[in-house]
């Protein structure tokens, strides 16, 4: 019998939109010896990382979690328990995951009043506002960082114009979480989603989430069930909450593992220097790609410290370049998707693929790919 040759994957410099690298410390853990999801020493893992996930997002809110599934899955969680059939909701698109927002909240049968903005721009609060005079919401919807344009959207006035019209603040954090300035209490954020594959630097596949008391208020007073059995809150925060914890599905041990690892390392550099530290490296790169004579799609004021979208010069093949950086240098940076796509290169700045080594090997690397292309 011949069997399939054991796993070997290239040891790639990551710099695309996600995952990020991941410290060895991480890497180390998901190697703990297993134990069962609802072992006493697993609650005790479980409860360290409720405890760190509060810390990152600034909050108290006592739902604060991890759901077992990767940052769309956290998406869905927050919409799905929220919205109820007939509920009006402003959804802000300004990329491809305000889209696959709207697109969620209307199979929850939800009306949705769309707000948008051009692809690289940030969302006004002018037409926010505009928006919640015609309706009265259940929730006003937005994405902080789009990771498909590298926009960093401003949330405090929208969070105000929302609860002023009665509405629940919901916020796509993906993106931003763990690299640039986040505050879910203070910003009066309702409901939040991130992953943990980008600025927190642990493997995909987890979504730690947070929900303030009046969003679990919400939750509660629900007419129907959730139509989603996995992402019920009603069902998976039993698990996650109290000293007896009621079974709901098997947890991802080892990547749990992973993840409180991860989330040690985030508060040991603490978050004022990981937010600082993205911000340099942003600098760094910008003023690299700028000599190289590249453009960056958004505006200084909104632009993503750990994800810059760069307009491609017409005499580049942005593909065969991107390409060239894989097989040649094992560096991956991210295409553009939707009306992007073949426009804009997204380079990312994550977590541990954050660091002035990365920004020159890059530049480096370009500047002879570069000299080499007609």
């Amino acid at each position: 019998m011949t069997y399939i040759r054991q796993l070997r994957t290239s040891k790639r410099i990551l710099m695309g939109p996600g995952p990020s690298d991941v410290h060895h410390r991480v890497l180390n853990a998901m190697a703990t010896p297993m134990i069962g999801h609802l072992d006493p020493e697993f609650i005790e893992v479980m409860d360290d990382i409720k405890e760190m996930a509060r810390e990152s997002f600034l909050t108290k809110n006592e739902l604060t979690f991890v759901v077992s599934g990767p940052g769309s899955a956290g998406m869905e969680t927050c919409l799905v328990n929220l919205l109820e059939q007939g509920d009006e909701a402003v959804i802000c698109q300004h990329g491809v995951f305000g889209g696959r927002m709207k697109e969620i909240a209307e199979r929850c049968g939800a009306k949705v009043i769309h707000v948008e903005a051009p692809w690289g721009e940030p969302i006004d609060p002018e037409d926010v506002r505009k928006a919640l005079q015609d309706c009265r919401p259940k929730i006003v919807a937005i994405v902080h960082a789009e990771t498909s344009t590298g926009v960093l959207q401003p949330l405090e006035d929208i969070s105000r114009m929302a609860h002023d019209a009665g509405a629940l603040f919901v916020v796509d954090a993906v993106t931003s979480f763990c690299g640039t300035e986040l505050r879910v209490d203070e910003w009066d954020i309702d409901a939040i989603y991130t992953g943990t594959q980008k600025c927190l630097s642990a493997p995909p596949g987890l979504s730690p989430v947070s929900f303030s008391p009046k969003a679990v208020e919400a939750i509660n007073n629900r007419k129907v069930p959730v139509q989603s059995w996995f992402l019920d809150l009603t069902l998976v925060q039993d698990y996650w909450k109290g000293a007896k914890r009621a079974y709901h599905h098997t947890a991802p041990v080892s990547a749990l593992f992973a993840l409180r690892e991860a989330f040690r390392i985030v508060l040991e550099e603490g978050l004022k220097h990981r937010w600082q530290r993205h911000w340099e490296n942003h600098i760094l790169l910008k003023e690299g790609l700028e000599e190289l004579g590249f453009e960056f799609l958004v505006s200084p004021a909104f632009r993503l410290p750990m994800l810059n979208a760069v307009k491609i010069p017409v005499r580049l093949d942005e593909a065969e370049i991107r390409g060239r950086l894989l097989s040649e240098y094992n560096i991956e940076i991210g295409g553009g998707l939707g009306v992007l796509a073949g426009k804009v290169w997204r380079i990312g700045l994550m977590g541990e693929s954050s660091t002035p080594n990365h920004v020159h090997l890059l530049l480096s690397a370009l500047k002879e790919i570069m000299a080499t292309t007609k």
